[in-house]
Formats: structure tokens, C-alpha cells, sequence
């Protein structure tokens, strides 16, 4: 096996024993992202010189006899909208091509700082995390390494096509509506948007304050416990995050899962989803059934109102927190000053936004307005509350969800890009979760007929991590496929 193939907690050890060395790897992982990164396009920054620097010390410390911190020398790729101190950090945005933050964000300090990961780069979104397919970036789309034909889903596609053709061992995103688990689903790996609140989003980039949660994309689940078990816990620097005990993730994983009740919604199974799809979900229930959980069927009543309500609400909050970027405040003013404040302001932000980012402006903005405001955003609101209710009834009845993560598998390049109501529809499994708040976890069950990954979605109560990835870890080791490594070949499927 090469080194890229091991999953990350595996590395570790053979990192702490010696067998290798973190140059080694490191230099594994920058030789793979030569050889596939021109025809995949998962990075839009690499920090490559200061990462084979790290490794070098990190080597001679461990000689030295250093302890080794939890993630010692594993390469970590980032998500291009979450604070790297002076390395440029730009949302997938020609408005924040220039930006450099002062700071890193907490996850960062958590991660590389105080646990030593080895920062790769930053990896290609969709602009501001605007998008399910990654084609609505500055630098152009990432393609998905199981078919170059074929999206990697969005807005974490950089992250999750990394994984996946193994130029990352780790990485991170964020989920405002999917943007985790839809690339995990469609690239074949794992995907973990915690509860809200459980990670502090400081020095991650706003989309929508309410929604917004990073989370893990990695080879397996193993490691997505293991990198929860360190950016999980209160942080004075934001305000929502949770001082709640941080779990033993790790330690909870071979569990048997033979007392957990599992509930169905016939609602995820309906029109719209794929029929592969659904019959390779269903397979994996039926696996899980055979671990001894208990399945029962359950209703999320409010399912069919979960796009129309996140759309609103995201819009609306985007309208908001995008305002800052005006050429003044941040990003590069246009250079034709003529005219007053507000038409340089204008022309500043029609040159630097793309067009996904200003339609959702406008129609945030448009929500917000006087005289919509109560019809669009208040009711959204009251829509929201219904759907958490939905899954608080439904957790009285089970201990976690399971479902498909996205209603098909990656669609080709180009095909949804010009139909935004499609690529939006394309949500709808995804995004009651945010709106609830809950965490889930997404893994690879199983291939359609075209070889293209499906995903199976853990739905669990509120700062159930520990539950779901219980559950997932378990399913995970009975189907077996969580090693495949994507062929980054041309299409043709």
C-alpha cells in the first residue's frame, strides 16, 4: 500500500513507532497532488515549503523525544473559507483573492498548533460556500475523482475530492445545508457536520450565522472521531459554542449497536430520490439490521417545506453578513471611482461577486425588505421551529435517522449549473438538519451502476456525535469499501 492509502489513525502509529517518517509522508501526499491535481483542481493555495518544513522539525523532535501530539505530522487539507494566520484565505471569492487573515481560527489552533497536523493548503469552494457541485468558484470547478465527467458536490468539494484521490489525509469544511456531507456522499468518503455549537466557528467566514458549523471530511470514521475529540469545546471568541463534556469519540466506536432503535422516514425514500440510490441505502439498513438495531419507520411531516425554508432563511442572512464586502471595509474597490459612494459600492461588488453569490443577495435581500419581511423570513422562522419538532418527536422514538445522504449521485459538470431551482432541490436531505441543528454523519454504502459513490446519512439528536458515529463506524466495518481509493480517471461512465 502507499502511504496515502492508510487512513489517518494508522499513520500515527507507524509515525510514532518510527516505521515512517512525517517527511515521508508529507512528501507522498505533495507527489500525489502533482500527479492528479491539473485534472482535479481540488486546491486553490498550497503551502508547500512551510509544510516539508514542519515535517523536518516534527521528525527531529520525535527523535529528540518529543511527545507526539494527537494528529503528530498528518497532512490537513482546509477549507479556503477558514482562517489560516497570513496564508491567503479567499471563500473561492475574486473579492478576497488579496486577503491574508492576522489569525487562525480556532479549529486551527486546535488542529496544527496545539496537536500538530501539517497545514497542505486550502482547498477549492464554492464562492462564500454558495453551491452544491464547487463549480461556482473564482478558480474555476473541482471535478470528482471518481469520474472527471461529474461534480464532487459542494460547497466542500476541494476537501472532499482530496480525500478521496488521497492528496489529504485529513481535511476540513463547513456545512450550512449539506456542503459536508453532499461531497462526502458524492466523492465516495466521509462527511461529519456536528451539532451546532459543538465546534466554535471563530475564524470561520459567515455564510449564514444560524446554520454555518465545520465539520470533518476524512477516509474513514475513526478519524472523524478523532478529529471531533479535538475541536470540540467551548470558546470564549464565540458566543454559541457549547460547554458541553467532550467525548471519548474514539473509544465508543466498536460498540455493539445491537440495543439502538433506528427510525426510517418514508419521506427521505420519496419522489425524487434516485431508485439506485434508495436500494443501496436500503441494503446497508438491512446490514445494520443484521448487527442487531432494531429499525422502525418514522415521519419528518415537514420534510417537502425544509428547501423552501432554508433557501429563505440562508438568502436572507447571506444579504447581511456579505454587505461588509463592499471594497471599503473588504475586498479590492472597483478601480472606476466615478459616480457617488453607492454606485462605486455597486460596481465593486458586480465585478468581484459571481453570479450564485449575487442572486442570493438579492434574493435575501429581497426577503428582508419592508413589506416582505413578516410574509418570507418570519414565517421561515415559524417553518423552522416545525421541522425541529419534527425530529424531537421522531428522537422519542429512535436513537439516531438513517437515510440517504443525496438523492442521486454526482450529476455532470454543467448540467444543473444554469437550472439554480434543481441545484437547490438537490438540498433537500441534507439542509433540515442545519435547520434543526442536529449532527450527522454521511459514509460511502455501496456504488450506483455507473461506479459512482452513494451515501448513507446518520442522523442524530442533538450532541449525539458519539451515537452516530457508533452507528456509522459499525457499518462501516461490515460493507468494507471505506479503503477504495478514487481512480482519478477521465469519464466515460
Amino acid at each position: 500500500m502507499k502511504l496515502f492509502e492508510y487512513m489517518g489513525y494508522e499513520l500515527i502509529e507507524k509515525i510514532k513507532n518510527m516505521d515512517i517518517s512525517v517527511q515521508e509522508l508529507l512528501e507522498t501526499c505533495f507527489q500525489r497532488i502533482e500527479e492528479t491535481e491539473p485534472i482535479l483542481h481540488s486546491f486553490v493555495n498550497l503551502s508547500k515549503e512551510k509544510a516539508l518544513e514542519k515535517a523536518k522539525l516534527l521528525d527531529r523532535d520525535l527523535k529528540n523525544g518529543k511527545k507526539i501530539g494527537s494528529l503528530y505530522g498528518l497532512p490537513l487539507a482546509n477549507k479556503d473559507l477558514i482562517c489560516v494566520k497570513d496564508f491567503p484565505t479567499t471563500c473561492g471569492s475574486k473579492i478576497l483573492k488579496d486577503y491574508h487573515p492576522p489569525y487562525n481560527a480556532f479549529v486551527i489552533k486546535r488542529l496544527i498548533q496545539q496537536n500538530e497536523a501539517i497545514h497542505l493548503g486550502n482547498t477549492n469552494m464554492d464562492e462564500f460556500a454558495m453551491g452544491s457541485s464547487t463549480e461556482n468558484s473564482y478558480y474555476g470547478p473541482t471535478y470528482n475523482p471518481w469520474d472527471l465527467s461529474r461534480v464532487p458536490g459542494g460547497s466542500s468539494g476541494g476537501s472532499a475530492a482530496s480525500i478521496a484521490s488521497g492528496q489529504a489525509i485529513l481535511a476540513l469544511g463547513s456545512d450550512t445545508g449539506g456542503s459536508i456531507r453532499c461531497p462526502a456522499s458524492f466523492c465516495g468518503v466521509v462527511g461529519l457536520k456536528p451539532t451546532y455549537g459543538r465546534v466554535s466557528r471563530y475564524g470561520l467566514v459567515a455564510f449564514a450565522n444560524s446554520l454555518d458549523q465545520i465539520g470533518t471530511i476524512t477516509k474513514c470514521v475513526h478519524d472523524s472521531a478523532l478529529m471531533l475529540e479535538i475541536m470540540s469545546g467551548k470558546d470564549p471568541l464565540d458566543s454559541t459554542s457549547v460547554d458541553n463534556q467532550i467525548e471519548k469519540y474514539t473509544e465508543e466506536l466498536k460498540k455493539p449497536i445491537d440495543k439502538k432503535i433506528l427510525g426510517v422516514p418514508e419521506e427521505f425514500f420519496g419522489e425524487g430520490v434516485d431508485k439506485e440510490v434508495k436500494n443501496v441505502v436500503k441494503k446497508a439498513i438491512n446490514k445494520l439490521e443484521g448487527l442487531g438495531a432494531k429499525i422502525i419507520d418514522i415521519s419528518i411531516p415537514h420534510l417537502e417545506y425544509t428547501v423552501a425554508t432554508y433557501y429563505l432563511l440562508c438568502m436572507s442572512e447571506a444579504s447581511s453578513n456579505l454587505a461588509r464586502y463592499d471594497g471599503l471595509r473588504y475586498g479590492k474597490m472597483s478601480d472606476n471611482l466615478s459616480g457617488d459612494v453607492y454606485d462605486v459600492f455597486s460596481r465593486t461588488r458586480v465585478e468581484n461577486f459571481g453570479p450564485e453569490v449575487r442572486r442570493r443577495i438579492f434574493l435575501g435581500t429581497y426577503a428582508l425588505s419592508a413589506g416582505y419581511y413578516d410574509m418570507f423570513y418570519i414565517k421561515a422562522l415559524k417553518v423552522r421551529t416545525l421541522i425541529k419538532n419534527d425530529f424531537v418527536e421522531a428522537f422519542k422514538k429512535c436513537d439516531a435517522i438513517v437515510c440517504p445522504t443525496m438523492p442521486s449521485t454526482a450529476f455532470k459538470v454543467g448540467e444543473l449549473i444554469n437550472d439554480p431551482l434543481q441545484m437547490y432541490l438537490a438540498d433537500i436531505l441534507t439542509c433540515p438538519v442545519n435547520l434543526a441543528g442536529i449532527p450527522a454523519l454521511s459514509l460511502p454504502c455501496g456504488f450506483d451502476s455507473y461506479n459512482m459513490p452513494v451515501g448513507f446519512q446518520i442522523i442524530g439528536d442533538y450532541f449525539d456525535e458519539k451515537g452516530i458515529l457508533n452507528i456509522g463506524y459499525q457499518l462501516e466495518q461490515v460493507l468494507d469499501i471505506y479503503r477504495k481509493i478514487a481512480p482519478v480517471t477521465k469519464g466515460g461512465n
